[in-house]
């Protein structure tokens, strides 16, 4: 007999009882339908908490990237401004340290140089750097020059950076110089710094890639800027543009410099002339101003060339071609002579080719073979740099200066002196005579229309210009040579040593000295 009381536990517990199951599973789905309603309530708040997170993390991540863009541009004024620490004080050391041979560094700092102006993060000079202050722009052969600096050859010899060049503020840069043939130049080493005095000695030899290589490095300089223009080649040769057709850049000219192989024979003119008349042929429709380079050092022969006699020659020869140039403006002529030639009847003989051919002017200075009077009173020299005064090359450095002015002031005085200009006026005269005997032949055909104004004999020949160069390091002496009768005052080695800096430096160092003489 089964008991009452297992009997209970049994039906409560058994599947036939229905009522039990029923609740049992309502039960169970009444919990089951609250738990997502519980879930989905809290995860709504997870939702919100990471959608505040991530807005706050790109906040975060913009403000970053703000403060690194406000950054990257801060850099990049600073950096790309001429003005700069670095550009005086820590670039020119740091090539000196990193590169102890002197032309490896030059060819480094060229190809940065080029490569910085490609992407647009070359050192310049700003506006604001010359905002306030005396004008100090000059006239030189009809166009008017932003300022009285320029640039040497022999830093760009190739002529791949004349925009960078003249983006640090100098009115003229002159490249090259250029041989008609490549030519590879003097064995190296052939380049050495005197740190001490802040001089070079460079026995180059004009290495060059030739007239043809250089022209075309500038013929397509031109094309690109006609691009940009929206004009073609000829057009911005001719001055359509606005600009002159060597720089491309209002208020500035561009100098080529152009020499005689190493090979050619000195002895033979008539070869020398063809020389310099090929480099004019490929290179004068890119040039504002061709520069004769008769003065150096460390071609054999070169110097030779500057007696009265082959001088003329070769000068003629350069001016004539220049005159057949493809282009409405014809491109100037001068002649660069060496420092070395100082004698009063050296200098005359020049000054008599100078007038006799009808060469533009005159650059005066380079390279110096001579050793005296370099080393200033108590300054010691290391016995490295002893050594390297010893070797083969031309000098350049601020202890050239004394004699860069004083040759600045001769030249000036016999160029504007009346010995050598007579020979010119009474060929004027003679000329005019014959004009005058020819037209009055009826019929006769002459190149002059009646109307065409002609110059007369009674005019004064217009004054032959000067370029100085050699120890100019700062605006006094740049104000110094100025002074002196130049019209131009060019660096070289100052650049080197003192960074690209050194022309915005000079030019408010000029308007500081003229604004303290006029008060």
């Amino acid at each position: 007999m089964v008991l009452p009381h297992r009997i209970v536990p049994r039906f409560l517990t058994s599947p036939a009882n229905s009522f039990t199951t029923f609740t049992t599973r309502s039960r169970t789905r009444t919990r089951t339908h609250f738990r997502p309603r519980i879930s989905t309530r809290y995860a709504s708040t997870s939702t919100s908490t990471t959608t505040e997170s991530l807005a706050a993390s790109r906040l975060k991540t913009a403000a970053y990237a703000a403060g690194i863009a406000v950054s990257g541009y801060v850099v990049y004024i600073y950096t790309t401004d001429t003005r700069a620490f670095i550009h005086r004080y820590i670039v020119p050391r740091l090539l000196r340290f990193i590169y102890p041979d002197a032309e490896e560094a030059h060819n480094v700092a060229v190809s940065s140089l080029k490569s910085l102006y490609s992407l647009g993060l070359h050192p310049r000079e700003r506006p604001s750097a010359m905002a306030t202050g005396p004008d100090i722009s000059i006239s030189v052969f009809g166009t008017q020059l932003a300022n009285p600096i320029g640039i040497s050859a022999g830093l760009d010899k190739h002529a791949e950076i004349p925009d960078a060049l003249f983006a640090l503020g100098a009115s003229i840069v002159e490249v090259g110089g250029c041989t008609p043939l490549a030519q590879e130049g003097n064995p190296k080493p052939r380049m050495f710094r005197i740190p001490t005095l802040d001089g070079l000695i460079n026995r180059y030899g004009l290495n060059s890639r030739g007239a043809d290589a250089m022209a075309r490095q500038l013929r397509d300089r031109v094309r690109l800027y006609a691009k940009s223009v929206g004009l073609d080649e000829g057009s911005v040769l001719n001055g359509e543009a606005n600009v002159p057709p060597g720089s491309l850049l209002p208020g500035r000219l561009l100098l080529v410099q152009v020499a005689k192989n190493k090979e050619t024979d000195e002895r033979d003119v008539e070869a020398v002339q063809r020389d310099y008349v090929y480099c004019v042929q490929r290179l004068a429709r890119y040039a504002d101003v061709l520069v004769v380079n008769v003065s150096s050092p460390n071609t054999p022969g070169l110097r030779d060339l500057q007696a009265v006699e082959p001088l003329t020659r070769i000068l003629s020869a350069v001016v004539d071609e220049a005159q057949r140039t493809d282009r409405r403006e014809k491109p100037r002529v001068m002649v660069k002579v060496s420092p070395d030639e100082d004698e009063d009847a050296q200098m005359e003989g020049i000054v008599q080719a100078v007038w006799s051919s009808g060469v533009d002017g005159v650059i005066v200075g380079n390279t110096t073979k001579r050793r005296n009077g370099l080393v200033p009173p108590k300054v010691n020299v290391t016995p490295k740099e002893q050594l390297t005064m010893t070797e083969t090359g031309g000098y350049s450095g601020p202890m050239m200066f004394d004699r860069t002015a004083d040759l600045v002031r001769r030249y000036r005085k016999m160029l504007d002196g009346p010995s050598f200009q007579p020979a010119q006026e009474e060929k004027a005269v003679a000329n005019e005579a014959v004009d005058a005997s020819i037209t009055g032949i009826e019929g006769t055909i002459t190149e002059f229309s009646e109307n065409e104004p002609k110059r007369s004999s009674s005019q004064p020949p217009e004054q032959k210009v000067i370029f100085a160069t050699g120890g100019i390091t700062d605006g006094r002496r740049a104000l110094e040579v100025l002074n002196a009768g130049a019209s131009v005052a060019m660096v070289y080695t100052s650049l080197v040593y003192g960074g690209s800096g050194i022309v915005t430096r000079m030019k408010n160092e000029m308007k500081q000295e003229l604004t303290e003489t006029k008060s």
